[in-house]
């Protein structure tokens, strides 16, 4: 994450919303929601739930530098493929 509370933290991508440009990152925008008991007897509870993130605010980790970097891509005769900005690895 480069911004907002879990800046500097790394996570795994659960869902992406493009028409939103959100996207869902495990462990990470976790809000507290305080829910009410829903049987008589039950206790209420604090549970913590994901929130979705602004996708600009994340950066995709290269597998063979470790860096954060931005994505470029190489066609090499009728492929394209992903490939890190910084050391030029491919990325899945």
């Amino acid at each position: 994450m480069n911004a907002g509370k879990d800046k500097g933290k790394k996570g795994k991508v659960l869902f992406a919303f493009p028409e939103s440009g959100k996207i869902m990152v495990e462990g990470l925008n976790i809000v507290k929601k305080h829910q009410r008991a829903k049987k008589q007897g039950q206790k209420g509870q604090i549970i913590g739930k994901e929130r979705l993130v602004d996708a600009s605010d994340a950066q995709i980790i290269c597998p063979h530098c470790g860096k954060q970097t931005r994505v470029g891509y190489v066609i090499t005769g009728a492929v394209k493929v992903r490939v890190c900005k910084k050391c030029k690895g491919e990325l899945k």
